[in-house]
């Protein structure tokens, strides 16, 4: 078979040549070239206005969209202006990229005839085509009789010609199969676009809003398909909706992580149905494409390896404990443990020890505070490294688990029972016959114990520490990714060790901080009551509304101030110690009254309790706006989100936030509302997932980007792509946040602004 050869240097022809014989002999040994008249079929009827083709191309065969025309080869029939229907991109040595046709398509033709009409026309196809192996036919031409029908039997043979490649469409014949109503194929544009197409057979149609597409692929990120606009369209399943009642092109931006040349499979579902009435169930379909070498512009940085240069603190810890020496691990893992101990997720481990220690009584010594100290630490440090290895390992949240509602109002009923043994109405002790077993080996110790303190360590590391935090979420990573229990333990161990350090110091130093016993012992151990009850209501605070918990600090506060003395008239003769705890109760109840009052407005801020009462100042005060989110519960929810933001041309922020997580409440608080934040963020979308309840959709959207758990922020670019290397986990100040978000939108625009200059 000749190649088709046009005016073109012979340097080209003898390189086409070679190349055809090479492809010719790679060919032979699997099958034989099929003529041009056998790859290329058609019919043509008449519809009384217009000639219809219907074209069948054997697989592994196209035809050129530019080399296609038709002329009228019969005297007295004019063919008018025509459109030949939309193609698939193809690139090949021979001409290009370029516009082909595969498997089925239809060209309608409209003419005119002289009266009278003649019974028979000639129509002049000309065409050219190629096959896959890479061999092209010369230029073809057919001349094919068409008998001509009168124009009033126009209708009835046109619905008679659409329906003969298909079948009765009509809904009263058998109707197509769906992958022979919507045909879909994926072909590649460049390394970093791909075209998404259907061909759709006549009496069929696509609704646009139920067409998506995913990959697994770990290399590669999919952006927003930019669909055409469909036809508007009411029908008793979906309501008015767009579709699609031809073929379909459409392009699906890419992001890659490595430009290698690569194959990539794309799951492409959809939905259909036929005008006849019916509807196909949602269908997914795996396509293959094979990616071209991509430019450096056009790739998407890996995990760990931003081409921004950035990358997320996680990733750097991470890749320290896979690399480093185990030494360099639990030193840097033990340091960054004792900054976690001065944040608001560990501090309140203090007070919980200390009231151990106070409840030993006047017997505390130095050495018995250290241990005490040390057995706390110990159980808070192995259940924490234990349990972070569980998680990591089977992928469950245990914090969350042990953050539900329940959880945490049997713990902060612990601490009301502890407060009261503290005030004295009732002695914690274990039955006398237990007791007196044990005499000898714990020196009848009460509240104080070992055990006691062990299991306290071991409850805190749960419930009390509920926190995410770079370095965290970096040893969970490595035992979740990589399997090393060893090394991402040793890590979590070195870091818990470091953020109960301080608690060290703190048993230490009690024998000597306490007083030895009198009246002084009593009022001590009555102050750690209080702070039971406090630890009682910042527990709750994380599952009961803002007013509430504002109310009951507002009656610990005041309750804290009659205790002191606030409401009492002093003696003639008065201390000063006694004149302090006077002065320093009746600031208590006032500022108490004040939480309640605020409570009592709707108020939830314990700082500015009478923010919103308006006789505060005189005059309106200003209040601090935090950002407005839209919630997003499933990976659907978010992802259509992300696609209205891509359509509008913009970046997005997905903010993982939970009410038993004292980070997020920080972020919200104290970040947030900064004007320099909601400046850098002005044109993002701001996107939040509410993670409290830790349901099956919740963990589903975690699993999604492989989250441990609030607060994470993952931010997109304005295809809808993640920016990989940006992640925020744990609190950050509004300075630093505000920053690192100019360089995420600022990164993820730049990256946008290039891929749409090499397209």
């Amino acid at each position: 078979m000749p190649a088709f050869v046009d005016s073109r240097p012979l340097r080209f022809l003898l390189t086409l040549l070679s190349a055809l014989a090479t492809s010719a002999s790679a060919w032979s040994q699997e099958q034989e070239l099929i003529p041009p008249s056998e790859a290329y079929q058609y019919v043509v009827v008449d519809s009384g206005e217009a000639l219809e083709i219907d074209w069948a191309i054997e697989d592994g065969y196209y035809l050129y969209k530019n080399k296609l025309s038709f002329e009228s080869g019969t005297d007295g029939v004019r063919l008018a202006d025509y459109t030949l229907p939309e193609g698939l991109h193809h690139e090949d040595e021979f001409f290009g990229v370029q516009q082909v046709y595969r498997d089925r398509f239809f060209v309608t033709i409209p003419y005119e005839a002289d009266s009278p009409r003649p019974d028979l026309a000639t129509l002049v196809i000309r065409s050219q085509g190629c096959a896959d192996i890479g061999i092209c036919f010369p230029p073809q031409v057919w001349n094919a009789e068409v008998e001509l029908v009168s124009a009033t039997a126009g209708a009835s043979n046109q619905a008679g010609a659409l329906s003969s490649p298909f079948g009765n469409t009509g809904g009263l014949g058998d109707f197509l199969p769906v992958d022979e109503a919507f045909r879909p194929y994926l072909l590649p544009i460049d390394g970093n676009t791909v075209e998404l197409s259907w061909q759709v057979a006549p009496g069929y149609y696509l609704y646009k809003d139920k067409i998506s597409a995913r990959t697994s692929s770990d290399k590669v990120q999919l952006g927003r398909i930019d669909l055409p606009a469909g036809e508007e369209k009411t029908d008793e399943y979906f309501g008015t909706t767009e579709v699609y009642h031809n073929d379909v092109f459409a392009r699906l931006p890419l992001a890659r992580a490595t430009p290698e040349p690569m194959t990539l499979q794309v799951d492409v579902s959809y939905q259909g149905c036929a005008d006849g009435g019916i509807c196909f169930p949602p269908v997914t379909r795996t396509l293959s494409v094979e990616l071209p070498q991509a430019t450096a512009t056009q790739t998407l940085s890996a995990p760990g390896d931003s081409g921004s240069g950035m990358v997320s603190e996680q990733d750097r810890l991470a890749a320290l404990i896979g690399n480093a020496s185990i030494l360099a691990v639990i030193a840097t893992f033990f340091g960054a443990g004792l900054l976690l101990a001065f944040t608001p997720c560990v501090l309140p481990m203090i007070p919980i020890l200390s009231g151990i220690i106070a409840g030993d009584g006047d017997k505390v010594s130095p050495a018995r505070g250290f241990s005490l100290a040390l057995s706390y630490v110990m159980g808070m440090a192995l259940i924490y490294t234990a349990a972070g290895i569980v998680a990591a390992a089977i992928g469950v949240q245990l914090q969350a688990v042990f953050n539900a509602p329940w959880v945490l109002s049997l713990f902060a009923a612990l601490f009301v029972v502890l407060a009261l043994g503290m005030f004295g109405l009732f002695d914690l002790q274990m039955p006398s016959a237990i007791q007196s077993r044990l005499a000898g080996v714990s020196g009848k110790q009460k509240s104080g114990t070992i055990i006691g303190a062990f299991v306290m360590g071991a409850l805190s590391s749960l419930i009390v520490t509920a926190c995410v935090a770079p370095p965290l979420v970096a040893t969970l990573t490595v035992i979740g990714q990589t399997g090393d229990m060893l090394r991402g333990g040793t890590a979590l161990f070195a870091l818990s060790l470091g953020m109960g350090a301080p608690l060290l110091a703190v048993g230490a130093s009690a024998g000597r901080l306490l007083p030895s016993a009198g009246p002084w012992m009593v009022a001590i151990k009555n102050a750690f009551g209080f702070m039971m009850l406090g630890l009682a209501v910042w527990m709750l605070s994380r599952i009961l509304p803002g007013s509430v918990t504002l109310a009951l600090t507002g009656v610990l506060v005041f309750m804290a101030g009659v205790w002191l003395g606030g409401l009492t008239t002093l003696p003639p003769g008065a201390s000063d110690t006694q004149k302090l705890a006077k002065g320093s109760g009746l600031l208590a109840v006032i500022y108490g009254a004040a939480l309640l009052l605020g409570a009592l407005a709707g108020g939830n801020d314990p700082v500015r309790p009478l923010a919103g009462i308006g006789f505060a100042s005189g005059a309106a005060v200003e209040e601090e706006h935090g950002l407005a989110f839209q919630r997003v519960k499933s990976v659907a929810d978010l992802e259509r989100e992300l696609d209205k933001a891509a359509a509008n041309g913009k970046t997005a922020m997905l903010d993982f936030y939970a009410d038993w997580c004292v980070s997020c409440i920080e972020m919200e608080k104290y970040t947030f509302t900064d004007p320099t934040v909601q400046q850098a963020l002005a044109d993002t979308v701001l996107l939040q997932a509410d993670v409290t309840a830790n349901d099956a959709e919740d963990q589903a959207l975690l699993q999604h980007f492989g989250v441990f758990g609030p607060p994470t922020i993952i931010f997109f670019d304005s295809n809808g792509l993640q920016r990989n290397g940006f992640e925020v986990v744990g609190y950050m100040k509004a300075a630093q946040f505000s920053e690192h978000v100019r360089q995420a939108v600022g990164a993820a625009s730049a990256l946008t602004a290039q891929t749409t200059t090499s397209d």
